[in-house]
């Protein structure tokens, strides 16, 4: 009797791990063809990475299913019920690749023009290693290598390497006028796919760490308090933020702006953020859609209404705070008027940021 029960949980787990290994191929089928896609040039390609991602998303639910009937069927303890827990994890992170895959295609058929010649070798080299990355991730669990899923996650920190690399590429290039904001969008979302595809990678190997030894890696940025500022199009408000935040020197802290729909930084905002000692001139502005780990991040300040709809109510963990207020680049008037409107919004800024900080941290900040 023992030996029949033995038998179904073997085959059970078998059939789970062989829909996982579809599921990753499909995954990894989907990254190689925005590669062809990127480097060919290719919009036919990109519309069939869209049109595919059905099968992920099916091929999820039907993992999914397979996990939930182990766990009530099998009753499982120990190393198996480690397997199915950690196999839903798994699961949604592939079909996040997969998500990336579909962004990465729709970013591509967006770009009026070829990949510029000064990052292609980058970004091509970033995208291959994280779809090697995934591969392995996929073989360290279905072969529960630990020392595959530690080698693995190890990678990562080229990849971060390259997209640094890529991003400040990209930037120098807009802030010389060498390639149009309409094409440094889309370039900086794809850079940014593929480095989020290579962090899912990694997460796969810490669940395979857990999944196989039943300890808790440390979770990434566990020892960081992170805080985005969202506003409308990061040209202002945000970035105004940012740098006021970094400036009061808190390592513990990883601050970031973005905007739902970014624009340049606007020259009033740099002109007045100069007279306080930041130079902003040099700043390309940021999408929500390119912010790396956006799951990790601890509280979201809104600068408008807008933005603070941005995410659902019950949005994961984050604590969402509104901090509504005029945005001062629209102001129009006489010089005194336009430079009144900054120092205010400067003024709200520091005071809250303050007092948010110190909240946090226990005592006030010099």
């Amino acid at each position: 009797m023992q030996s029949y029960l033995n038998e179904l949980l073997t085959r059970d787990i078998d059939r789970i791990r062989k829909n996982v290994q579809e599921m990753s191929g499909l995954a990894e089928k989907a990254l190689q063809d925005c590669v062809r896609a990127l480097a060919e040039n290719n919009r036919k390609l990109a519309y069939a990475v869209i049109l595919r991602d059905y099968y992920i998303d099916e091929k999820e639910k039907e993992v999914d299913r397979l996990c939930l009937e182990f766990i009530v069927r099998q009753q499982p303890v120990g190393l198996p019920l480690r397997f199915a827990y950690n196999t839903i994890r798994i699961n949604l992170q592939i079909e996040r690749v997969g998500d990336y895959a579909v962004s990465i295609a729709r970013s591509l058929l967006k770009m009026k023009q070829a990949v510029p010649e000064a990052i292609k070798d980058e970004l091509l080299d970033m995208a291959k290693i994280s779809i090697l990355m995934l591969q392995e991730a996929s073989r360290a669990f279905l072969e529960q290598d630990i020392e595959l899923a530690k080698k693995n996650i190890a990678v990562d920190d080229t990849v971060d390497e390259l997209r640094i690399k890529c991003s400040s590429k990209l930037n120098s290039l807009f802030l010389n006028q060498d390639i149009p904001f309409d094409l440094l969008e889309p370039m900086t979302t794809i850079v940014r796919r593929f480095e989020r595809a290579s962090d899912q990678a990694r997460n796969i190997c810490l669940e395979v760490l857990h999944m196989c030894t039943g300890e808790n890696p440390k979770h990434p940025g566990a020892a960081a308090f992170r805080i985005l500022f969202l506003d409308n199009h990061n040209s202002c408000r945000g970035q105004m933020a940012e740098v006021i935040a970094e400036a009061m020197n808190q390592p513990r802290f990883i601050f970031t702006s973005a905007g739902l729909e970014p624009r340049p930084v606007s020259a009033a905002t740099i002109k007045f953020m100069k007279t306080k000692g930041f130079d902003l001139s040099r700043i390309a502005p940021r999408s929500l859609h390119n912010i790396p780990n956006l799951e990790y991040y601890d509280v979201i300040i809104a600068f408008s209404p807008k933005a603070m709809k941005a995410f659902p109510p019950d949005v994961r963990r984050v604590i969402m705070l509104d901090w509504s207020m005029d945005d001062p680049s629209q102001v129009r008037g006489p010089e005194e008027v336009v430079t009144a409107a900054y120092e205010e919004a400067y003024q709200i800024i520091k005071v809250q940021l303050n007092d948010l900080i110190s909240a946090i941290i226990g005592n006030e900040i010099p």
